[in-house]
């Protein structure tokens, strides 16, 4: 089975992860290490069904942001992002296949409960 394949919904964003020393200026040293530790085990991961249970509180979000999913960063910050797939793959009462879902767009480093 492949991996998750993972893409950036901000090219910026994208390019900052790339280079250790952009990531290390934007987001510092502890925020930049545990980010790669999460894009890390999206990366390893068959599908997203695979995420249950690996550090990060992998998480689906609610309310406007239903189909988008979290990981913890740290108290307050979660990586967001969503499957990057159309259509996107369904289970027979709507919600998402997490077993079917084999690539994703991540969409920000946020602290959405403020």
């Amino acid at each position: 089975m492949d991996d998750i394949e993972i893409v950036w919904g901000d090219p910026k964003m994208g390019r900052t992860a790339a280079r250790e020393s952009l990531a290390l200026r934007t987001w510092g040293k502890d925020r930049w290490t545990v980010i790669k530790r999460r894009v890390a085990s999206l990366a390893a991961a068959p599908t997203l069904a695979d995420m249950r249970g690996v550090p990060g509180r992998f998480h689906q979000l609610t309310g406007d942001r239903a189909f988008q999913f979290a990981l913890t960063i740290n108290a307050n910050e979660r990586l967001v992002f969503e499957p990057d797939h159309d259509p996107l793959p369904a289970l027979p009462d709507g919600g998402v296949d997490l077993a079917a879902v084999t690539r994703i767009k991540i969409i920000e480093v946020v602290d959405y409960h403020a």
